[in-house]
Parts: C-alpha cells; sequence; structure tokens
C-alpha cells in the first residue's frame, strides 16, 4: 500500500527551488533527515523535508553556507528548546555585530572630532601652556577609559591573539604594556580597535586595512574618513540584509522545531 502524502525527489525539488542532485546532497550532509523508502525502493519524503529546505536557504542567507548546513544537521539531533536556543543564537550574533558597526561608527565620530578640534586650538595661536593643558586635559579623560586585552577582545568577540596580531601589523597600539606584558589600551586605541573590527569583517585584508588606518591617523584630507563611512554604511546594509532572510526563515524554521522531540523532563529528586 502506498503513502499518497509522501513526496517523491522531484517534488520536493520543485517545491523547495533546488535540482533533484541538490536534494540527494543535502539529505547527504544531514540538512535534512534521510527520506524514508517506499515499497518500491524509492525516496518518500514528507512536507517538513521542503520546509527544512526553505529553512536552509534562509539560513544561508543569514550566515553562510557553510554555518547553515552544520547548523541544520545539529537541530535534527536537538530537542525543541536546545533548537530554539540555536536560532536564537543567530538572531543574537546578527544583532551583535550590527552593534559593532554602530560603535565603529561612533569611533569614526569621534576621531573626526578629535582631529578637528586639536585643529581649532593649534589654530587660534594659543599660548603653548594652553594648548599643553588642553592636552593633558584631552589625555586625562581617555585614561579613565581604558581596557585590558580580554576586556577589549570580550567587547569586539575576537580573541586576544587576534589584538595581539594587529599589534604586530601596526594596526592597534596598546597605551602600555607593562613589565608582565599585560596590555591596556586607551580611548583612542580601543577606537582604533573598533574600526579595525569593523573592516576586517567586512571582507578587508590587512594590507587595506592599515592603509585606512593610517589615513584616519594622519586625516590629511577627507578621503579618508570618507572611505571608511561608506564602508560601514554598507556593512550595516550587508547585516540588514542577512537579517531579512532570517525573518523570511522563520516560519519553515518553527515547522522544523515542531517535528523535533519535546524537551526533556528532568529526572525525578
Amino acid at each position: 500500500m502506498t503513502d499518497d502524502s509522501a513526496l517523491r525527489t522531484v517534488d520536493v525539488a520543485r517545491e523547495s527551488g533546488y535540482s533533484v542532485q541538490q536534494v540527494r546532497d543535502l539529505e547527504r550532509l544531514g540538512v535534512i533527515p534521510a527520506a524514508t523508502r517506499s515499497s518500491n525502493g524509492y525516496r518518500a519524503y514528507a512536507p517538513v523535508h521542503v520546509q527544512a529546505l526553505r529553512a536552509y536557504r534562509g539560513l544561508a542567507g543569514a550566515v553562510g553556507p557553510v554555518a547553515a548546513r552544520q547548523l541544520m544537521a545539529d537541530l535534527w539531533t536537538r530537542t525543541v528548546t536546545e533548537a530554539a536556543a540555536a536560532i536564537n543564537a543567530v538572531h543574537v550574533g546578527l544583532a551583535r555585530e550590527r552593534d559593532e558597526v554602530l560603535r565603529a561608527q561612533q569611533a569614526l565620530w569621534a576621531i573626526e572630532s578629535e582631529a578637528a578640534h586639536h585643529g581649532a586650538i593649534e589654530s587660534e595661536a594659543a599660548p603653548h601652556g594652553a594648548v599643553e593643558a588642553e592636552a593633558a586635559h584631552h589625555g586625562a579623560a581617555e585614561g579613565a577609559d581604558t581596557m585590558t586585552i580580554t576586556e577589549l577582545a570580550a567587547a569586539l568577540g575576537v580573541r586576544t591573539s587576534t589584538l595581539r596580531f594587529w599589534e604586530r601589523e601596526g594596526l592597534v597600539a596598546p597605551e602600555r604594556v607593562t613589565s608582565l606584558r599585560a596590555r591596556r589600551y586607551d580611548a583612542s586605541a580601543i577606537r582604533a580597535a573598533r574600526i579595525v573590527a569593523a573592516l576586517r569583517g567586512s571582507g578587508y585584508g590587512i594590507p587595506a586595512v592599515r592603509d585606512i588606518i593610517d589615513s584616519l591617523h594622519s586625516l590629511q584630507d577627507g578621503c579618508g574618513p570618507e572611505r571608511v563611512r561608506h564602508i560601514l554604511v554598507e556593512r550595516l546594509d550587508r547585516i540588514a540584509a542577512r537579517s531579512v532572510e532570517l525573518l523570511r526563515a522563520g516560519a519553515d524554521l518553527a515547522a522544523v522545531l515542531d517535528s523535533l522531540t519535546p524537551a526533556r523532563a528532568p529526572a525525578p529528586a
């Protein structure tokens, strides 16, 4: 007796937008559960297979195909509670990326404001002592906002070894390194690190990042800041597009979760 509700591979391909071969490949990779076999040996799929493939497409647009494949394969081994937490983590990750870019924009604004402020003081031909007093005051203000290498790495979502690598490449310099080689970063270094993190997240290589950071430090013309501003706006647009892809996958992800095992009740004491 055949199951009239069963879907053939060609049906799943048509409904999901993938080719027949892609459906088989994604099944082999664990993106969708293994199909059952009908009495004649052909694959028999259910509607949840189509929904899973649609969910995968949205996830791939949000986090990339490799991460999406790993996440989908993992979801099938989880309870509803665990799987929902994994999907929520994707939303949180995108929100964090967006927050970091916004902080980089604030850092860029601070760098430009600082340069304009110092330029205004020098253009007024203030007495030498007044310039020194202003510099001392600014330095004291920055000193009140410092981070250790561990704190800065956590704030940026990178490893401490990454910050040390950026230091070796001349991208970010700590305010000081103690005799115990403990690093502290002042407000200026923190701002630079936020911009470096945003540029690296946008796919820029080390040489390109170094050129941009050097142009920001010199601020001889508006090209440096304007270039960074454009990069950051583009990155925000890409994050927004990825967020839309994740939202578009929402209903299909919910269907996948509905098919999973409910959360296990705790064992009695």
